[in-house]
């Protein structure tokens, strides 16, 4: 199940907070716990059994971690947390890389590792991250351990970001999950960002990914220079607003149960730099490598060579984490590239250059490596690249280019005003009455436009689900 679906909304959404505002506050993380249980079911029948799994494992190490560092048994407290990791890492490594690495590997020549076929789980790179960071929050001294395993299962399972983010940390979330403040203000918030996302969703993202599939689709013999541009622009747009559209949807849906979430994107797409555009981009996934791998492996409070390394494993574990493919490890690797230009003496150049060519230089780099992103084939991501610089002789322009440049060039431009702080900026000049008066406007006028598109549009993918 995912949000931007009828069940979704009509059904499951109002029965859920129906029984969550009904019962007393105690009772609440109950019904979320049982809700989130059943939102995971409904996509994935038994494979909440990993889900069970991990909750326990990882809340019974938490107690373990607790209750060494009371004792003043710190090497007992780091074999704990290094259980805890070693099992979610193998978790998530069985389920996401086995067949990628036995596929890999037989292409070799190599066939001790056969092929399995196995069943990627939904969302199991968000909730194992999650549950590993626990156990190094409570050992860190950043978290109390939860006592109430009904508690730490709702904090595994928050439907409102269990399959696809942003990733939560339980040091930002504890305190949260054992107590938090209700209000018709939040609630009212929540209902405004939830329909924020969800018209990122449906009216853009929707929209624009039709349009790249159909360049997607092509081989690159049929392709122009100007058409695989166009196509790699409309995937652009679709997975800043597919994405971040479902992290507004479960940070408002979050909002509406009571929760605060810290916000996953900040306009990326406005950047000057690679180094600014990965500050706005897919924050809780940023911090999450600084915390939990950048920092411990030694930050860069160490000789030049090792910081180098540390940065290279972070973005090359960044680039696998998205996916098990090539393409995902060349992508992470690509932006490690790049950022070491910028550390190294690019950064200088762009803090002293106009403004305008700093973004046209970020975004030429970012679309360059959505094309690296999108195509899982690397058969077909040479082809296309070798089109998008004008390679093997191919034509500039051809006549599908103009009809599909005529038919989406209005949602192309809706989507570049909504990539920037433009709308927001003025909403916040209107006066409080005039604030008020719009937005019943547009949330009611985009909850009518989103129903409509929900009942009748049968493309709604989702990008991130996978992961």
């Amino acid at each position: 199940m995912v949000f931007s679906t009828p069940v979704f909304m009509f059904y499951f959404l109002p029965l859920t907070l129906a029984l969550y505002y009904l019962v007393p506050r105690k009772g609440r993380n109950v019904v979320l716990l049982c809700a989130s249980l059943l939102f995971y079911y409904w996509g994935e029948r038994f494979y909440v059994a990993i889900m069970f799994l991990s909750t326990a494992i990882d809340f019974t190490h938490g107690l373990l971690v607790e209750r060494c560092k009371k004792k003043n048994n710190d090497r007992g407290a780091r074999m704990a947390v290094a259980s805890s990791i070693v099992f979610n890492l193998l978790l998530l490594g069985f389920f996401k890389y086995w067949d990628f690495i036995a596929g890999s590997l037989q292409s070799l020549g190599l066939t001790f590792m056969p092929v399995l076929n196995v069943h990627l789980p939904i969302g199991i790179s968000f909730y194992t991250f999650q549950t590993m960071s626990y156990t190094v929050d409570v050992y860190r001294g950043d978290a109390r351990a939860q006592r109430s395993i009904l508690n730490f299962g709702a904090f595994v399972t928050l439907f409102p970001q269990l399959i696809a983010g942003p990733i939560i940390k339980y040091k930002d979330l504890g305190d949260q999950i054992d107590q938090r403040d209700y209000s018709a203000e939040k609630f009212a918030s929540g209902v405004q960002v939830l329909m924020i996302g969800l018209a990122k969703k449906l009216l853009i993202a929707n929209n624009v990914g039709m349009l790249w599939d159909s360049y997607k689709a092509m081989a690159p013999a049929d392709l122009t220079v100007a058409g695989a541009w166009l196509g790699v622009l409309a995937f652009t747009f679709q997975i800043y607003f597919d994405f971040s559209g479902y992290s507004d949807m479960a940070i408002g849906l979050g909002r509406i149960l009571g929760f605060e979430f810290l916000p996953n994107f900040n306009y990326p797409y406005i950047s000057k730099s690679i180094t600014e555009f990965w500050r706005r981009w897919h924050i809780s996934l940023s911090t999450w490598f600084r915390d939990y791998l950048y920092i411990p492996l030694g930050g860069n409070r160490c000789s030049k060579p090792r910081w180098m390394f540390n940065l290279f494993a972070v973005w090359a574990a960044t680039g696998i984490w998205h996916g098990a493919s090539w393409n995902y490890l060349f992508w992470g690797l690509y932006f490690f590239f790049l950022l070491m230009l910028e550390k190294f003496f690019l950064l200088r150049w762009l803090e002293k250059a106009p403004a305008v060519l700093c973004h046209m230089y970020t975004l030429f780099l970012v679309m360059v490596s959505w094309a690296i992103f999108a195509l899982e084939d690397l058969t077909k991501l040479s082809g296309y690249l070798k089109v998008m610089f004008g390679l093997g002789g191919v034509p500039l322009a051809d006549g599908a280019f103009g009809y599909y440049l005529a038919c989406y060039l209005p949602v192309l431009c809706l989507a570049a005003l909504a990539a920037t702080p433009l709308g927001v900026t003025v909403y916040r000049r209107l006066s409080t009455p005039v604030q008020q008066a719009l937005c019943t406007v547009l949330v009611s006028g985009g909850l009518l436009i989103c129903t409509a598109y929900l009942v009748a549009n049968t493309y709604n993918p989702f990008l991130y689900f996978r992961f």
